[in-house]
């Protein structure tokens, strides 16, 4: 993953949570007010019917400042007479269930004469109410002579408890943000990881080029010794030797050009070439490959002149990767296929083979880096599991599409579909190389 993306996948993360949270806190907050205002106008309904039940014993209301909320849990009611304790706590009890609120309460009664709250009682409407630790000396209102306070010490807890849904949504709303910023650690962690990876693989392939080199060096200088080439036993181990190093040499490359692929610095060179004047240039080889395996390959082509644009060494690569995995891969002897079909204004070129198949489990893996099909203890066929991947990464940046189609020993075949960039004309179907090579 590219830097740019993590820092798109952040930036817009940040924002995605820092809005989450926001609007979370809006919708709790604007619940609390909500549910505190309720509770509220249920307790003022409820002590001003109260106040009322006292004004039909012939107490005397007074006209303004009956009611007043001193704290968020606490009440007093201006009486403006000397107030019967039985009688108040008969009324509280009957109003504030009248009005729905179960919660408990505590009330005391003002005494002039001393100055201070008379405390009467905690009241619980509910049976699972927890008594909580009260404080037996409720605050003086000053303003009145003759009232009464109520205050419920549970009021914040009764608010939360009618807010169950909307604190269970947050906590889970918490844990998505939480996982989700546990996601990006991991996202960066691994992008590190890859980074440093990278950098081995890189350093680690451009360290064995000079010994390559050498090796190089000194197995032609064998190979042209005349006491080498009079020995076979030892021309056999010089060319030994300059084969596996040019295969070595091989893999080392792909996975140069591989970092240059994955690399910011990566670019195409596009230009316009004739399809099947490239594939002249590259199926002879493979061609001798294949007899002398004892197969055969062959190639028929569309009956028009192909022009694409494209990366002539990139394409050709993806040509000979194909190639060098149905020899790979083949049952016995390969028996390849090479086909190009002219698709309205796309050309399409189809490298198939009679080998060994891949299962269909696997075949959705068979493009990612490093993925080879598992093949139990037996490893017949070496590689690092690159070509695909290559061949998947340069289609990608060109924009053309591959599909791979496969039964399992029957053979794969594997398609790319390539924008035709000019009209084509007429000429030769080759159509089976060993009766008409290509030249």
């Amino acid at each position: 993953m590219k830097n740019s993306t993590i820092i798109r996948v952040v930036l817009v993360g940040a924002f995605a949570i820092i809005s989450i949270i926001g609007v979370q806190t809006y919708w709790v907050l604007n619940t609390w007010n909500v549910k505190e205002q309720e509770f509220h106008e249920r307790v003022v309904v409820a002590l001003l019917n109260v106040a009322k039940q006292f004004e039909k014993l012939g107490n005397q209301l007074p006209a303004y400042d009956l009611i007043t909320q001193v704290t968020t849990n606490y009440y007093v009611v201006n009486i403006n007479d000397v107030i019967n304790a039985n009688n108040l706590q008969f009324f509280l009890r009957r109003e504030l269930e009248a009005v729905g609120l179960t919660e408990g309460y505590e009330y005391a009664i003002y005494d002039c004469a001393t100055n201070k709250m008379v405390y009467g009682d905690y009241i619980s409407n509910s049976l699972g109410d927890t008594i909580p630790a009260l404080d037996t000396d409720l605050p003086i209102y000053d303003k009145f002579t003759y009232y009464f306070g109520v205050r419920f010490p549970n009021r914040t807890n009764q608010i939360l408890s009618s807010m169950g849904l909307t604190i269970t949504f947050s906590a889970l709303l918490l844990l998505t943000i939480v996982f989700f910023l546990y996601s990006i650690f991991v996202i960066l962690r691994q992008k590190q990881l890859s980074e440093m990876q990278k950098d081995f693989i890189n350093n680690m392939t451009h360290e064995f080029k000079t010994p390559i080199s050498t090796i190089k060096i000194s197995a032609d200088v064998f190979l042209h010794n005349p006491q080498i080439q009079s020995d076979p036993r030892l021309l056999q181990y010089a060319k030994i030797i300059q084969d596996q190093n040019q295969r070595l040499n091989n893999q080392v490359e792909k996975v140069l050009q591989l970092a240059k692929i994955e690399g910011d610095n990566f670019r195409l060179t596009p230009e316009e070439l004739d399809l099947h004047d490239l594939l002249k240039t590259i199926v002879p080889s493979t061609m001798m490959k294949v007899e002398e395996l004892g197969g055969s390959l062959v190639c028929t082509l569309s009956d028009s002149q192909p022009m694409v644009m494209a990366d002539r060494l990139h394409l050709s690569n993806i040509i000979h990767n194909l190639l060098d995995n149905a020899i790979k891969y083949c049952n016995g002897v390969p028996h390849i296929e090479v086909i190009t079909q002219t698709k309205g204004k796309n050309v399409l070129l189809v490298v198939s083979d009679k080998g060994i198949g891949i299962d269909p489990e696997y075949q959705h893996k068979v493009f990612d880096k490093f993925y080879r099909v598992p093949t139990g203890n037996v490893h017949n066929v070496k590689g690092f599991g690159l070509g695909l991947f290559y061949i998947k990464s340069i289609c990608q940046a060109h924009g053309w599409k591959i599909e791979l189609e496969s039964q399992p020993e029957q053979g794969t075949s594997i398609a790319i579909l390539m924008p035709e960039i000019s009209p084509t004309t007429p000429t030769e179907t080759l159509e089976n190389v060993e009766k008409h090579p290509l030249s």
